[in-house]
């Protein structure tokens, strides 16, 4: 029998399967999930629920004295009535952001830029941009990210005929993109008189032709007004690259990429806004009076969450940012953090948090309990703060620690909204970097944005240390093995977290959490021995494949 706790410690009801007052208004305030085609279990719930084995998450993390990293626990499978192609993984990672996946990269400089931001928003999950870099390459990483698909775009790059062949291959290089509507002057809103394309100019030596000789000027065009729909047909019918969308005079209002048509095909579930169809991004930013101005130029190129990055996020300088941010850019997401207690999330959360990133020395990377004597195991803090953040209807992110799909299922398990990788996806195709060979094995670089080379490039402020004279590291610099391109290795991530959830007998995430909180998800605490036992052993030789 376990007994389940108040915010303050004390003892509440001793029945593992009540919802208390609170949970239960925070289950009636969590914004609601789309119902998908009932799947009826095979035995009635009295049955499913007969024979309590382990111990509710009360029991184990609650008892003050020990703190559980994700090895020390495992959960306790249940009945399996439905495929794992039935499971949902719908989640929130701030108040107003939903997500297909609950899977988002960290704003690491060796993880996250513009390609990699991409591919986890076509994936369903969301990418955090680092900045630890100047304002001008963040903004312009950021840009490239909600650039890259939309439904109208309403802000295409555009070029006039003086402009020249070199003009439109920069456009090109910097914006991964062809097909730039040419107007009389060279701005949205001016007549339209051609399209530049790759196939106009790829023969061409000399850079300095004018567009205007070499455009093509009979052009396949849609009137103002037009419907995504109607669009998407003309592109279509006409077999066009690009569609521009023209006013009764002839101006440029718009445009429509056949690209986009296609990325919406292969991409369903993807992360974007439901009125410009473009992707969502995030960026991080630290809490120094400059990093306003760094913000203002995130916001002009429409982010849309912000991460205020420190390893320890219970400070007046989190707090003092979070408010600004509200109160000029109240339209805005801000996930703080880091946080571990509870009672550094409250402080969070009562100025104004939209989402909390949990996890303080647990990263693969990160030495900040070793050197610091401060932190918290992940397990326990991911479940502590999580507890406290869904009373206030507070998405959590549970940040670090995570090296399997296990990890990412107890992670989830223990009441995160959604897990943030950093050495999972460092490795990939699309992270920064580039690959280089060291015992006959192809590796990436990888970083914490903790270590002393970090910390000399700019991450020092992360850690309150920007200004000391010595700096202690609180980080290590190493690599990681290839795991090739994102597009082979999220699909297989997330059919891993799919046929663990089956395992469990649970159908959504929205179904986990309510089970954590009653006290239907059974966990135990693994021994040395349990650990080992668990994992591979008794082989003289063994090969792990990612995919």
């Amino acid at each position: 029998m376990s007994e389940s706790h108040d915010l303050n410690g004390g003892c509440a009801s001793p029945t593992p399967t009540a919802v208390s007052a609170s949970t239960a208004a925070a289950l009636m305030r969590s914004p609601p999930i789309k119902p998908w085609p009932p799947v009826t279990p095979s035995m009635p719930e009295s049955e499913l629920f007969a024979f309590a084995d382990g111990a509710a998450a009360a029991e184990v993390f609650e008892s003050g004295a020990t703190g559980y990293a994700y090895n020390d626990i495992i959960l306790l499978p249940g009945h399996v009535y439905f495929a794992a192609d039935d499971v949902r993984l719908d989640s929130r990672v701030s108040r107003s952001i939903p997500l297909k996946t609950p899977l988002v990269s960290s704003p690491m400089d060796t993880v996250t830029e513009s390609a990699m931001a991409i591919h986890m928003a076509l994936q369903g999950g969301l990418g955090f941009v680092h900045y630890n870099n100047t304002v001008r390459e963040q903004k312009k990483e950021v840009d490239r990210v909600k650039r890259y698909e939309s439904g109208f775009i309403t802000d295409p790059k555009t070029l006039a005929p003086h402009h020249t062949i070199a003009d439109a291959r920069d456009i090109k290089a910097r914006y991964g993109f062809q097909g730039i509507p040419v107007t009389e002057d060279g701005r949205m809103g001016s007549r339209l008189l051609g399209i530049v394309s790759n196939r106009d100019i790829e023969f061409i030596r000399d850079p300095q032709v004018r567009l205007g000789d070499v455009m093509t000027r009979e052009l396949v065009t849609a009137r103002e007004g037009v419907t995504l729909e109607e669009a998407y047909a003309i592109v279509k019918e006409s077999k066009k690259g690009k569609l521009p969308i023209v006013n009764g005079r002839g101006e440029l209002v718009g445009l429509v990429a056949r690209t986009d048509i296609l990325k919406s095909r292969d991409f369903p579930n993807s992360t974007k806004d439901k009125v410009g169809k473009r992707l969502l991004c995030g960026a991080a930013i630290g809490t120094r009076p400059e990093d306003r101005d760094r913000l203002d130029a995130l916001v002009e190129v429409g982010v849309d969450a912000i991460v205020l990055d420190s390893s320890q996020g219970d400070s007046t300088y989190q707090l003092d940012m979070l408010r600004y941010i509200k109160n000029r850019h109240a339209h805005l997401d801000v996930i703080c953090g880091n946080v571990v207690t509870r009672s550094q999330a409250y402080h969070l959360i009562r100025a104004g948090a939209d989402g909390l990133r949990i996890g303080m020395g647990c990263g693969s990377i990160c030495t900040t309990q070793e050197v610091m004597a401060c932190g918290r195991p992940q397990a326990t803090a991911v479940y502590m703060v999580s507890q406290l953040a869904r009373e206030h209807g507070v998405p959590t992110i549970a940040d670090g620690g995570v090296s399997s799909i296990g990890h990412i299922i107890k992670g989830l398990s223990c009441g995160a909204s959604c897990v943030m990788m950093g050495s999972m996806l460092a490795g990939t195709d699309e992270a920064p970097g580039e690959y280089f060979y060291k015992d006959g094995v192809r590796l990436k670089k990888y970083r914490g944005m903790g270590s002393m080379e970090a910390m000399k490039q700019g991450s020092a402020v992360r850690y309150f240390s920007e200004d000391d004279r010595v700096r202690v590291a609180q980080g290590v610099s190493g690599a990681v093995i290839d795991k090739g391109s994102l597009r082979r290795y999220l699909p297989y991530l997330i059919q891993g977290v799919k046929h663990g959830f089956q395992d469990l007998g649970v159908l959504s995430l929205q179904e986990l959490h309510q089970r954590l909180y009653e006290g239907r998800l059974r966990f135990q605490v693994r021994t040395p021995a349990g650990q080992m036992e668990g994992s591979v052993h008794s082989l003289y030789t063994y090969e792990r494949s990612a995919v």
